[in-house]
């Protein structure tokens, strides 16, 4: 028998050298989930909790109300870092309430330096319940390197702040900027078509404009007003500072900077904004001091506040009634079909509603609204179950975050009650639709369309071809035709006229307390008293609060079991710069999960693009 040739022989090894790699990895893959299984259900069992520690909160990403999905790839092999790392505001919310009755929790703590943005209205969530801490008797410290702006509201509300000697406070004040593309567009031969209802609905001056309108000027000049005066009030009270100290610290800052000979920490200091400069070493005895306590490293014994509300949350609760309060949370940008957590999904959130209503034990829920909008139909079909659950006689409150605008109060408007942190943007009410044709672009490079259809309007909806002016007709239609139904439904669920929620609507974005003088909102207050307002409405006084998720598979709970214990068991920590970086960079990623949002049926958007910066 003849011997293979030995072209055969080195490609047989070679492959058999392939085959061996490729079941060696899936092999380790393998062994890697199963480990990762054990450790995010079995694992060592919980450590118990100090006899004497202080809460630390030390929120790493982004504080939501809902948390994003992760993908499975994403879950098992990438790092996580405060980029990408979502932080449940409802976390830090339980586990403060909790630590103020806890004999065992002498102090709080707050580190924030990996804190990459919470918001002005979910740090106002949060300062209640450290002020209801304070109330205890219980010292707040803060430790930090260095403040961001949005993490100096937090910071502030301690008792004594201690920062790093080559950190510093930087507080700059709120703005709104957009780039502008109508000379870009012209220059690039792309047409823009837009369609608008309302006045205001600035969605369509960056496609037509070059610069923001006088009118757009004065109403975002309004709410940033507004928006700011609470923050620097909540500031100068806190440090007990003069009124208007951080206006002065914000327009000074080069001058202010020049008398400390360019030392950032040095002019905080001065400006009262921090208490005290010290190395790490020295902040960690101070705050052990306080503490009472140190572990085993000589750091300051603390324990973290997801640890720490998981644990309590584990415990059985007091004697309370067999009916419940459900929180139903809309957050993200508002999107047809079924959708991940993170984002709005039509049917998702609409199914949800409905199977959580039909529910016996339920005696009132609380819709939990963060989103600025998107798509005209998704909002129809979640409005549509909010609705049927009030039909069915459970009461409906909406608790508004950050934002809750355009599409996000569309789906609130019929609500029993309207509730709005003094920090919450909303109104926006309008409707828009926008399509971009390239037939300048192609002509000039010698690319014509042409063709026949049946129809007069058979093919008008093309890239390629000048906008057909009778669907440009009904377009315009449509977009006034569902401006109406809006403003008809917020008349209906608010008690109003037609004229006079027209009068307010016209797409301008309201801040909290304007919004509430307007009609648009009943109450302020954050997500507890919207939790005890539709218990008031059902006559219920012993009821337990239950945060509803969108049912996983077993699969994604899996995954999500996994990605929560990766990022427990170490969340990898950026470097200064990166964050810095990736703040840079935030209006750039904003426009491209902007861009990918639109996707209604009908082209038709109820969307606020002005209050990305409070999202």
């Amino acid at each position: 028998m003849s011997k293979p040739s030995i072209f055969r022989r080195v490609f047989g090894a070679l492959w058999a050298g392939i085959t061996w790699v490729r079941v060696a990895l899936a092999n380790i893959l393998f062994l890697l989930l199963l480990a990762l299984v054990y450790l995010a259900y079995v694992g060592e069992g919980p450590e118990p909790l100090p006899e004497r520690a202080a809460l630390l909160v030390n929120p790493m990403g982004t504080i939501v109300d809902q948390k994003s999905y992760i993908e499975p790839l994403q879950a098992l092999l990438a790092e996580p870092t405060p980029t990408d790392n979502e932080v449940l505001l409802r976390d830090i919310l339980d586990a403060v309430r909790y630590a103020a009755e806890d004999p065992a929790i002498t102090a709080l703590v707050m580190e924030l330096d990996y804190l990459m943005y919470a918001g002005i209205s979910k740090s106002q969530e949060i300062a209640e319940a450290i002020s209801v801490f304070k109330a205890s008797g219980k010292p707040v410290i803060t430790l930090g390197d260095y403040f961001t702006q949005d993490q100096y509201l937090l910071a502030s509300q301690a008792d004594t702040i201690i920062m790093h000697p080559f950190g510093g406070v930087a507080i700059e004040g709120f703005a709104s900027y957009r780039n502008y593309f109508r000379e870009a567009l012209a220059n690039a031969l792309v047409t823009m078509h837009v369609f608008k209802a309302g006045e205001h609905k600035s969605m369509a001056e960056p496609f037509l404009r070059d610069d923001m309108s006088d009118g757009e000027k004065a109403i975002t000049e309004r709410w940033l007003d507004i928006i700011w005066g609470q923050y620097t009030a909540i500031v100068e009270e806190r440090r007990e500072l003069p009124t208007g100290s951080l206006d002065d610290y914000a327009n000074n800052y080069a001058t202010g900077l020049q008398a400390a000979q360019g030392d950032t920490a040095t002019m905080a200091l001065k400006a009262d904004l921090v208490d005290e400069l010290a190395h790490r070493a020295v902040a960690n005895a101070q705050v052990a001091a306080v503490v009472g306590a140190v572990n085993e490293d000589g750091l300051y014994e603390a324990v973290e506040f997801q640890t720490y509300a998981a644990r309590k949350r584990s415990l059985p609760a007091p004697l309370a009634g067999p009916e419940r309060v459900v929180v139903v949370t809309a957050s993200g940008d508002i999107m047809p079909g079924e959708q991940p957590p993170g984002t709005v999904g039509g049917d998702t959130l609409a199914d949800l509603i409905t199977a959580t209503a039909n529910e016996a034990d339920v005696a009132a829920m609380v819709l939990r609204v963060d989103s600025g909008g998107g798509s005209v139909f998704a909002s129809e079909i979640i409005r549509q179950a909010v609705l049927e659950a009030k039909q069915q006689g459970l009461p409906v409150v909406v608790s508004m975050g950050s934002v809750a605008a355009s599409g996000g109060y569309y789906i609130a408007a019929e609500a029993d009650q309207i509730w709005a942190t003094p920090g919450t943007i909303t109104g926006s009410i309008g409707v828009f639709a926008a399509f971009p044709t390239f037939e300048q672009l192609l002509d000039k490079f010698g690319i014509h369309t042409d063709g026949v259809g049946t129809t007069g309007l058979a093919g008008s909806l093309r890239v390629d071809r000048p906008l057909n002016p009778a669907l440009a007709s009904s377009i315009t239609s449509s977009v006034e035709h569902t401006y109406r139904g809006f403003v008809d439904l917020v008349a209906r669920g608010r008690g109003m006229s037609f004229e006079q929620v027209d009068a307010v609507a016209q797409g301008r974005v309201w801040n909290a307390a304007d919004a509430m003088e307007a009609g648009l909102v009943d109450r302020l207050g954050g997500l507890e008293q919207a939790t005890r307002a539709a218990a008031e409405l059902a006559g219920v006084e012993d009821y337990r609060v239950d945060f509803v998720d969108p049912p996983l598979s077993p699969a994604e709970q899996v995954f999500q079991q996994l990605a929560d214990r990766v990022g427990k068991l170490g969340l990898v920590r950026e470097a200064a710069v990166s964050q810095g970086f990736e703040r840079l960079l935030q209006p750039v990623r904003q426009a491209v999960e902007m861009a990918a949002s639109f996707d209604d049926p009908r082209y038709l958007y109820m969307r606020c693009m002005a209050c990305a910066i409070m999202r």
